[in-house]
């Protein structure tokens, strides 16, 4: 078991090299627009993702590694901007940000002013480097990116010998595209009106932990295993474990009983495949796999068929399409674009909130992560996690290295039935598993 609450370190101040040039400036993507809108203290729309490796991490050499990586890493060398009609990044000329030893919970709200204005930060705990970003500046794509070009420099300092002959620069193939994806492939879709049609979902509500604080729970799995179990039951991966997820939800929160509301989870999709883009600025879409229990009580079986199907069905170019012209479509409106941004953000706060009931939680993959050699003999595993948001106390999260599939799951509540259940229904197909939390449970297995 781990601790995420633990105490600061004293760390050296040091003198980190600022980029002096004639600053560079970017639009938002059309799913980064949403992100400042409604971030808070209370929503930090932030994500992270955490490299083990199987040594003791060094703070000094790894703030040096974010300084030798920052000025070769555009991306993540912008600042948010508030203009008259629209936000906008710049490049930001300051210092690199701080990496400090863990000291809060994870996904909390990155406060800009107090980061010298970057969208990320660095931290580290015993073994384990993490990279939390705030999501307007890219999705779990680009964040990968830029942790495993953070991980290679910091191997490098921290094992000259070994490294001597590794150049202090990208990975050869990186490419830094900043393209706003999403206006390129948007095609005008004849009618986009059910892009995000539906009602009310469940909710998952409960006694909530104290007010800052976020439960997790990782669970360990051997990939082998998983994929077996997967396949026994004629389904995907990904299937398999959003399936478990929301059959789990109608087991342990509807007591396997009918209701009138959907178990509606929302699954991104990476769109960079299906649009031939290499973007490091968001890239994905949301589809939604849906349950309704009616008068009658599922099997897990029921439920996979039903989820398999339910993402299947979305999952092509065509849905697609209509969902990319949904989501464009306003931006590209004539008559919005002068109306001025205090304006638009009234706007787009109602809307969200107004929508945020339709969707019960959220499950996301990010896939199998591999580390380039020499280095990939240093990473034990990696985890990745989700930042609570309006309505969704419970997100879950998938990420496999090494042949390590681990699932996150983060949540405002303090009752962890679902996801007992969860990794209870996965031990029950033959695989073993291992669980890491930052709250205190009882074997009951």
């Amino acid at each position: 078991m781990f601790s995420v609450k633990i105490n600061l370190m004293n760390a050296k101040k040091e003198k980190r090299g600022t980029i002096k040039k004639n600053p560079a400036w970017a639009k938002l993507d059309n799913t980064a627009l949403l992100f400042p809108v409604i971030a808070s203290s209370e929503m930090s729309s932030t994500y992270r993702i955490s490299v083990l490796l199987k040594e003791e991490i060094d703070g000094d050499l790894l703030q040096q590694a974010q300084d030798i990586l920052l000025p070769q890493f555009l991306p993540f060398r912008m600042r948010l901007k508030t203009g008259i009609f629209w936000y906008y990044f710049e490049e930001n000329d300051r210092r690199s940000p701080k990496v400090t030893e863990e000291n809060s919970f994870p996904g909390t709200y990155i406060n800009k002013s107090r980061n010298n204005h970057y969208m990320f930060r660095v931290t580290y705990f015993k073994k384990r480097i993490n990279l939390e970003v705030f999501h307007a500046l890219t999705d779990g794509y680009g964040g990968l990116l830029f942790l495993k070009e953070l991980v290679y420099q910091y191997l490098r300092l921290a094992h000259r010998d070994v490294f001597s002959g590794e150049k202090d620069r990208l990975s050869p193939g990186v490419t830094l595209d900043m393209e706003d994806s999403y206006l390129k492939s948007f095609k005008t879709a004849k009618s986009h009106d059910e892009a995000y049609c539906g009602g009310k979902a469940v909710i998952i509500k409960g006694e909530k932990l104290p007010k800052g604080e976020i439960g997790v729970m990782h669970g360990c799995l051997r990939l082998d295993e998983i994929k077996a179990a997967a396949k026994k039951h004629g389904v995907t991966i990904n299937q398999f474990l959003v399936g478990i997820f929301v059959y789990s939800i109608y087991v342990e929160y509807l007591k396997s009983s009918s209701s009138d509301r959907p178990i509606n989870c929302c699954v991104p999709v990476d769109l960079r495949s299906f649009y031939d883009s290499s973007t490091v600025k968001n890239f994905f879409a949301m589809i939604m796999a849906s349950f309704r229990p009616e008068d009658k009580e599922y099997s897990l079986d029921d439920v996979l068929a039903i989820v398999a199907k339910s993402l299947k069905d979305q999952t092509n170019k065509e849905n697609l399409d209509t969902i990319l012209s949904y989501n464009v479509s306003n931006e590209r409106n004539v008559f919005l674009r002068p109306i001025p941004l205090f304006i638009k953000n009234i706007a787009i706060r109602s809307v969200y909130y107004a929508t945020a009931d339709k969707t019960t939680a959220t499950m996301t993959n990010i896939g199998d992560v591999k580390f380039r050699e020499p280095y990939a003999e240093y990473v034990d595993r990696i985890y990745d996690m989700l930042a609570l948001s309006r309505g969704q106390n419970l997100k879950g999260a998938i990420v496999c290295c090494n042949g390590i599939l681990t699932v996150n799951f983060t949540t405002k509540l303090s009752d962890v039935s679902i996801q007992k259940r969860f990794f209870r229904i996965i031990a029950s197909e033959g695989v073993d598993v291992m669980l890491e939390t930052n709250e205190f449970m009882e074997d009951e297995e």
